[in-house]
């Protein structure tokens, strides 16, 4: 029986009623992905398909929309559906559409494939069928900075200075429901960076779409709007407004935060919980680092869905009320290899990326793009 096979069936139908329908990259341990099964298709599904229950519930069966990618990092949506998808080592940008076409887009320039840095974070503007604006997160061989642009335009820089690292570099940028850009970001490998409130590493990061600091921030004059943190690579909003940072963990435990400006969550000098006393803020959800290592983050309905890189599966997490959390739920365990990103699409699909080609066993066609149709 595959590992959390019995914890599943115990809190499964808790998910089925919420969805409404150590290290972060660490070597193999030595387990081997099972290969998965079939794909169903490569083109959108028929009514009486979709209605097909899938591994995830309230959600179809898999379909590869896109493969031969070299670690996709970041996914962001147009107008017409279709995904824009970052190749982390490249900067190629890819246009994945819902029945499986793939086309290059662009390359951003003065990527650097910095270990577990290059393009990462990638976020269509809100206002995108007026503006045709993208926002990226990405390494140079200076930093890490923010940049917006148009597809093959060049970018125009909006933050830079963001300390790089082999390892630690965060990347994940989203426009919150306020229609500020916010940035998890790493703490390069120097965890002094995460409580010095001068450094832009190790934080949650709150912009305005001009790249200025927004006045309602929690410190005037600085783009910081959470600290202590060690490795922000997944953020999401639920229905409430409340924003939910995931985070590496070092030698104990990955968390999920729920993010209050200026909240404090406390690394280096604590990792989990046991902080409140010495004024940081507990996360919601820790897991052991090699039950998890997550990445991604996406909201639907009344489920946090979160992309596991060493656990290899999504946590299914049931939003009990605004910011409180449930008992996780590991789907696709073992099925297609490393998590790296989770995204709801505007059909309300579910897109996951597989991170199998940097480290672990890559499967046939890795990496993928896999999308569940919703039922």
């Amino acid at each position: 029986m595959p590992r959390h096979a019995v914890r599943r069936f115990a809190v499964l139908a808790t998910i089925v009623l919420a969805s409404g329908c150590g290290g972060d990259e660490p070597e193999p341990t030595g387990q081997t992905s099972a290969s998965p099964p079939p794909v169903q298709s490569t083109t959108a599904p028929s009514s009486s398909a979709a209605a097909e229950q899938g591994p995830i519930p309230g959600f179809g069966p898999a379909e590869s929309v896109a493969s031969d990618i070299s670690v996709p990092w970041g996914v962001t949506f147009l107008p017409d559906g279709a995904a824009l998808v970052a190749e982390r080592t490249t900067g190629r940008i890819l246009r994945v559409t819902a029945d499986g076409q793939q086309s290059e887009e662009m390359t951003v320039p003065d990527v650097a494939d910095l270990g577990e840095g290059g393009l990462l974070g990638l976020a269509a503007s809100p206002s995108y069928a007026d503006d045709g604006l993208l926002y990226a997160y990405y390494t140079t061989d200076d930093d890490n900075r923010i940049v917006r642009f148009t597809l093959g335009g060049e970018p125009e820089v909006l933050l830079e200075g963001i300390e790089n690292g082999e390892t630690h570099n965060g990347g994940r940028l989203a426009f919150g429901p306020d229609g500020m850009l916010y940035a998890g970001t790493g703490d390069a490998g120097d965890t002094d960076n995460a409580q010095d409130e001068d450094s832009l590493n190790g934080k949650i990061l709150r912009l305005t779409p001009e790249g200025e600091v927004p006045e309602d921030n929690p410190a005037p004059n600085s783009y910081v709007y959470s600290l202590g943190h060690r490795n922000v690579q997944g953020l999401a909003w639920d229905d409430d407004g409340t924003l939910y940072g995931v985070e590496f963990g070092s030698n104990e435990f990955d968390e999920v935060n729920a993010i209050e400006p200026g909240g404090n969550y406390g690394w280096p000098e604590v990792e989990g919980v046991g902080g409140t006393d010495e004024g940081f803020l507990d996360p919601l959800v820790t897991w052991p680092t090699n039950e998890s290592s997550p990445s991604g983050a996406a909201v639907a309905g009344a489920t946090l869905y979160v992309a596991a890189l060493q656990g290899e599966l999504l946590w299914a997490i049931p939003i009990t009320a605004p910011g409180r959390l449930g008992d996780p739920v590991p789907l696709l365990d073992g099925v297609y290899g490393r998590l790296r990103t989770v995204a709801l699409a505007p059909d309300g699909a579910l897109w996951v990326t597989s991170s199998n080609t940097s480290r672990g066993d890559p499967l046939d066609g890795d990496d993928h793009v896999y999308r569940f149709p919703p039922t």
